[in-house]
């Protein structure tokens, strides 16, 4: 139970940053956009699946609460500023995205937020994570930190790096989805952004070495963890081929796929750690009997039918989006 609890957790985490990250990628992008009709079209591509995308920030949430209770408690009080912005960010850009298209006068407003929501909810993920690979004050399973300790220059870096990745899936999201000159804007920014992603991992990895992050020990006890940076940089170089190349839905895969050897490559380089590195998933998890009664209604039914939902909905409005109500 244990072992299926920390799973679905990481699929949860994961899909939430694949899905629900190309469509703040994409309000990342907004403000950039040839035009109104530009943006409209931006609108129709995330329109029937935004709502449903930010679903598995909720059940990662219930998993953290339900299966791993020590988790949720120690790390609430070391996020309660950055968690708040967050959820801000978010319920921003949804009453925005619902409102734009029903005012002219006040579209510059609604825009705003959709735009400022997207910046705030995806900078502040990306401290989050830097906050944790560079390790939180916890003692005997509590965090002593300060309200801001999360604050650091490694963390607004990494927050920067995450705007710079959603900004580029959401591009490839764009040039899967889109036709016209939204689909030539996508196309145009791929390469700076591209370039700005590899200046932040290099960035990132030598402020590593110099502050000598406990999660770089891994790769030398792990070379196996070298694995996952190889397919990144792998789906990294097909991408720019497939945009040399004109291809629409190849760059989407490309993108996908760096961020989940990313994902990957943290995840197991902080094994057998949940909070890195302080607290195992085994002294995390909740007694086996919460854990099977979990099983029998979250496991046994809401996942697989998150999961069934999410790619209905996706097959159901695949190919190409029209601009629709929101042009």
């Amino acid at each position: 139970m244990v072992e299926f609890w920390a799973g679905a957790l990481s699929i949860s985490i994961l899909l939430y940053v694949l899905l629900d990250g190309f469509d703040l990628g994409i309000g990342l992008l907004f403000p950039f956009a040839p035009g109104q009709s530009a943006r409209g079209q931006m609108l129709a591509a995330i329109s029937p699946v935004w709502d449903g995308n930010e679903t598995w920030l909720v059940i990662a949430g219930t998993i953290l609460f339900g299966a791993f209770p020590i988790v949720y408690a120690t790390l609430l009080p070391a996020f309660y500023l950055p968690l708040f912005l967050m959820l801000g960010g978010l319920i921003l850009r949804g009453v925005a995205f619902e409102f734009r298209y029903k005012t002219l006068r006040f579209r510059w407003l609604w825009d705003a937020g959709f735009v400022g929501g997207s910046y705030v909810a995806a900078f502040v993920q990306g401290t989050t994570v830097g906050a944790l690979v560079q390790g939180l004050p916890i003692r005997n399973g509590i965090y002593v930190g300060g309200p801001f300790f999360w604050a650091s220059p490694f963390a607004f870096l990494c927050g920067l790096g995450l705007c710079v990745g959603y900004a580029l899936i959401g591009a490839c999201w764009i040039v899967a989805k889109c036709e016209g000159e939204i689909r030539k804007f996508a196309r145009r920014s791929l390469p700076p952004l591209m370039v700005a992603l590899l200046g932040f991992l290099v960035a990132a990895f030598f402020y590593a070495l110099v502050v000598d992050l406990p999660v770089l020990s891994r790769w030398t006890e792990r070379p196996i963890l070298l694995a996952f940076p190889m397919v990144g940089a792998a789906a990294f170089a097909l991408l720019a081929v497939s945009l040399r190349r004109g291809y629409d839905a190849l760059p989407f895969m490309c993108g996908a796929t760096i961020f989940a050897a990313a994902f990957a490559t943290l995840a197991v380089s902080f094994l057998p750690y949940i909070v890195p590195f302080s607290i195992t998933i085994q002294d995390a998890a909740a007694p086996e009997a919460s854990l099977r009664f979990l099983f029998w209604g979250a496991g046994l039914f809401v996942l697989p039918i998150t999961l069934v939902y999410t790619g209905i909905v996706y097959f159901l409005f695949r190919g190409k989006a029209g601009s629709g109500e929101y042009s």
